[in-house]
This record gives structure tokens, C-alpha cells and sequence, in this order.
């Protein structure tokens, strides 16, 4: 078995972790933390995935400064209580350790920082099958998926990757446009937290890991 893929890149939550109960407390603490009052599940649960910058200023209606407040008050109590109240979704961790064995470069690219995205994956002993850990920048200059993306494939450059078939496999819109703007395909997984309606664009679409692994590699 060979993967029909160059160079892969995974997102995080939603793709390789259920991390919503972690991350979803967090975000209700923040917001009685600032005396507004907390999103109802449903609403919560659409914060994960995208930059949270962006998700208090878009879905939370913060202003820019409060934005930014609200996120000072989140990541030193997601650090403290929720970065390891997640699970890895089923056959995940399998999958990631095939695509280890191939040989073919795995990336990380996610838009949660570093430091906890690499806490997560060394929590759950996956980090070792990753060849470049990318993720958001602790100021929020890199946060937006393209970005996250970009730097992921410099980091995959300077690595040695094959990039002349790059794919990336993630559970949101924001992922298949940010890999879009550098031509990189998505594969879609549906076990995340994205709605059909996000899928538009991905070259394909996996319900399970044993999809995901179908599309990923090939006979030959």
C-alpha cells in the first residue's frame, strides 16, 4: 500500500481529536468570566476549528480589544483544565501511523497554537508519526488556515517533502479555502464538527477512518 498523496497535512480538532468538551468548557468560563452571558452548546461547539480570534469577534460580537481580552482569559485556563479533555476520533492515530511508515512527510496544521496543539499530540503518543508540527503563532499574526497552511509547507520544504502532491484533510470550510488559496486538495472528513455544507471543494469525503484511509492510499 502507497499513499496516492506527496506530503500530507492534518488538521487537529475535529480530524485527528474530539477536543470540544475541553475547549468548549473553556470558552463558557471565558464568558462568565466577562459577565456576558454563555452561547448555548450548538453555539459553542461552531467556535471550534477556525481561529478564536476571529470566532469571539464573529460569533461571540466582541469588539477587536475585547476579542483579545477574551483570548488572554481563555489560553492560560484551556492550558490549566481542557487541552487534554479530548479524545482521539476512531482509527485515527492508526491511520496517522501508516502514513508514518510510509515514508510520506506528515505535517500538522492546525489553528490552535503550538504549545498546546504539540501538548495534545505528545499526550496521546501521537506526535512521534508527525515530521513538522504547524499551528497557529502565540500573537495570532498566523492564525487564519492559510497562513497556518503556508507555513507548514515551508516547514515541509526545508524538511525534504515532496510537495508536487500535497494533500490536506481537515472538518471545516475554513480548511478547504485556506488550503485552496496555495492548490493544495482537501480531504473532508464528516465525523467533525463542519456541516455538509462545508464540504464544497473537498476532492473527497470520508464518514470513518476506514474512508479516509481508502482515499489516502492505493493498491499497488
Amino acid at each position: 500500500m502507497t499513499s496516492r498523496f506527496s506530503s500530507i497535512l492534518f488538521d487537529l480538532d475535529g480530524t485527528i481529536m474530539d477536543s470540544a468538551p475541553g475547549i468548549t468548557a473553556t470558552l463558557a468560563y471565558t464568558f462568565e468570566t466577562l459577565g456576558l452571558p454563555i452561547p448555548s452548546p450548538a453555539e459553542l461547539i461552531a467556535f471550534v476549528g477556525p481561529p478564536l480570534l476571529d470566532s469571539f469577534r464573529d460569533r461571540g460580537g466582541l469588539t477587536a480589544e475585547q476579542a483579545e481580552h477574551a483570548l488572554d482569559i481563555y489560553r492560560p485556563q484551556y492550558l490549566r483544565s481542557g487541552v487534554f479533555d479530548a479524545t482521539v476520533y476512531p482509527g485515527v492515530a492508526e491511520i496517522l501511523r501508516r502514513i508514518h511508515d510510509s515514508g510520506v512527510p506528515l505535517s500538522l496544521a492546525t489553528s490552535k497554537p503550538e504549545k498546546p496543539a504539540r501538548l495534545i499530540l505528545e499526550h496521546y503518543d501521537l506526535l512521534k508519526y508527525f515530521d513538522v508540527v504547524t499551528g497557529a503563532s502565540d500573537d495570532e499574526v498566523r492564525s487564519a488556515k492559510a497562513d497556518v497552511v503556508a507555513e507548514a509547507l515551508i516547514r515541509l520544504t526545508a524538511f525534504g517533502a515532496d510537495l508536487s502532491r500535497p494533500v490536506l484533510v481537515g472538518d471545516r470550510s475554513h480548511d478547504v479555502e485556506g488550503a485552496a488559496e496555495h492548490n493544495v486538495p482537501t480531504i473532508f472528513v464528516r465525523w467533525g464538527y463542519g456541516s455538509p455544507a462545508e464540504e464544497a471543494g473537498a476532492i473527497g469525503v470520508a464518514n470513518d477512518a476506514h474512508e479516509l484511509d481508502a482515499l489516502l492510499f492505493s493498491l499497488t
